[in-house]
């Protein structure tokens, strides 16, 4: 488990990034936490600078959209899912089970 942040660093709507191999971007989708890798899967931009709307967000770079829940893309240009990962809040704080990570390395 990493931590992401605590629940009041994360506002509804708004993403945090935590640096790593690969990335993660953990999103509060209208107080649903959520974490999938953070560089979309059709190139290489930052899905925590993306925007975000319910429980998809938009890549930046080439508006393709994934669903945080599944990770899987609902629209061209991007056809390959991102990694989602479990969250656990606890005592304030939003933590991301990582070894999905660790099970595909």
């Amino acid at each position: 488990m990493i931590t992401a942040c605590a629940v009041e660093d994360l506002p509804v709507g708004e993403s945090v990034r935590i640096p790593g191999e690969p990335a993660i971007a953990v999103f509060n989708a209208d107080g649903e936490f959520y974490a999938i890798d953070d560089t979309c899967s059709h190139q290489d931009a930052s899905l925590s600078e993306g925007w975000l709307e319910g429980c998809f967000v938009e890549c930046p770079l080439h508006a393709a959209l994934f669903d945080l829940r599944t990770g899987m893309p609902t629209c061209l240009p991007a056809k390959k899912a991102v990694r989602t990962y479990p969250v656990l809040v606890e005592d304030g704080v939003i933590y991301v089970d990582t070894r999905a990570r660790e099970a595909v390395a």
